[in-house]
């Protein structure tokens, strides 16, 4: 009867969509435990050999799903010490267990607290300790290893970072920069997961650049994707800001806000996450410039952009940051067209070059004031 079933209502069982299946996985909890240590041998004074330990390395091209693939229980033991014998009265060391994980990766305790952040390839941290071998001074008997509970938290590392709400063009337009292929529609919350693309130049340079799900109102308090999405703008080191140039309304029950209202609601919710943030260069898209009106709308607006100060007159009181975003670049495209898109490559380098010309002749004169006041103090006190 389960067969006939099987046969009859098969064809009608709608298999999970392409990309739900392929879930993104950006955080993981594992239990790791250290090795138990080797027993002593009293009658001869031997010594237990010392639990293996538990690592974690960071290895570029490895994912979070690589990690469930290979540990698939969630738990990781590293091997026992050897006990003392006749044969071998110093016990050898347990084998260690290496788990190869993502770069970009925060190793967390259960309650929060930052045990390590694995942000270069090859990069390691202990993430449990072996157990100590039986010897006289612990009456022979070998130490459990170190048991605990970790959570390995990715966040993306990118060069640029995409925000802006639902709908506004992001996909579109980093399918446009990029050899990235996201999903592609006119709704709202089609990215539900972080897409990487690479911008490549004629010059062979590549610069990277993270499509992360839309924001909403109130993710700063973890509501919609919340703080899922936005962990990863840390990390990145420019903002690409993108606004629907007609606005954007996120429901009927919600109010529609013009572009620049956007502007401001994308500026407080980056600042009430992290007001950090703001300090990062920025650069502004303003989208769909291709449909009929739109410059009609922009010419509404624009004279805010270049000075979002003068805006705020026009800005509802929730709406108002203590803090501005720093916008280097002003730039209306239409993703759809392909419009302006080669001026929004080439922007988006300028900025990055003047930004890292800036922070390596800042950390020049540190170094120059650093050197300044080795010398003088060889020279020692001045005698009058």
């Amino acid at each position: 009867m389960v067969l006939l079933q099987n046969v009859l209502f098969g064809a009608f069982r709608k298999n999970p969509r392409k990309y739900l299946r392929g879930k993104f996985l950006d955080t993981l909890r594992l239990s790791v435990k250290g090795g138990h240590g080797g027993n002593g041998l009293p009658k001869y004074g031997g010594v237990g050999g010392q639990g293996g330990a538990v690592y974690f390395v960071a290895k570029e091209g490895k994912t979070l799903k690589d990690v469930v693939h290979k540990h698939s229980s969630k738990r990781i033991v590293a091997g026992n010490g050897e006990e003392s014998s006749k044969e071998r009265i110093l016990g050898r060391r347990g084998v260690d267990q290496c788990v190869e994980v993502p770069v970009g990766i925060r190793v967390l305790e259960d309650d929060g607290l930052l045990v390590a952040e694995l942000n270069e390839d090859g990069k390691s941290c202990l993430a449990a300790g072996g157990g100590s071998g039986g010897c006289s001074g612990n009456s022979f008997l070998g130490k459990s290893g170190h048991t605990r509970t970790l959570t390995l938290d990715l966040k993306l590392i990118a060069d640029i970072g995409l925000v802006g709400f639902p709908n506004a063009g992001k996909s579109t337009l980093v399918k446009a920069l990029s050899n990235a292929s996201p999903k592609i529609a006119s709704y709202p919350f089609t990215t539900i997961r972080p897409q990487l693309g690479t911008i490549e130049y004629e010059d062979y340079r590549q610069i990277t650049i993270a499509d992360l799900p839309g924001l909403i109102e109130g993710a700063h308090a973890n509501f919609g994707m919340g703080h899922k999405f936005l962990k990863h703008v840390e990390r990145t080191r420019l903002l690409l800001v993108i606004v629907d140039v007609f606005g954007f309304q996120l429901s009927q029950s919600h109010r529609k806000r013009n572009c620049l209202e956007n502007i401001y609601a994308l500026n407080k919710e980056l600042e009430l996450y992290d007001k950090t943030l703001l300090e990062k260069p920025c650069v502004l898209l303003v989208n769909k410039m291709d449909r009929e009106g739109a410059i009609d709308e922009i010419c509404k607006y624009d004279k805010y952009f270049s000075n979002l100060q003068d805006g705020l007159q026009h800005c509802p009181e929730e709406l108002v940051p203590k803090q501005l975003l720093s916008l280097e670049r002003v730039i209306p495209i239409s993703a759809k067209s392909m419009t302006e898109v080669d001026k929004v490559k080439q922007a988006v380098r300028q900025v990055l070059d003047e930004k890292a010309a800036e922070r390596l002749r800042d950390e020049g004169d540190s170094d120059r004031q650093d050197l300044l006041r080795a010398r003088i103090n060889e020279r020692g006190p001045k005698v009058g």
